[in-house]
């Protein structure tokens, strides 16, 4: 007897699961977009002298605060 070691999520069938899943994507992205504005705002109101003890230029404030949101 054979057994398959992989598992398989099952798509939502019911309209409630769908609109359920639809509700939680849109809560989870909205959040990475509040993450995103809440950093990139934080980051520009510092100096230039405080994102140099960063490491940072104000040219790569949209990157790090796009890594911060997206790719974490």
């Amino acid at each position: 007897m054979a057994y398959n070691s992989t598992s398989t999520h099952a798509a939502p069938h019911g309209l409630s699961e769908r609109f359920a899943a639809l509700v939680t994507t849109l809560r989870e992205k909205a959040a990475r977009r509040r993450t995103y504005r809440v950093t990139l705002r934080e980051l520009n109101a510092l100096n230039t002298r405080e994102l140099a003890d960063l490491g940072l230029n104000r040219s790569m404030l949209t990157r790090v605060a796009y890594q911060a949101a997206y790719e974490s």
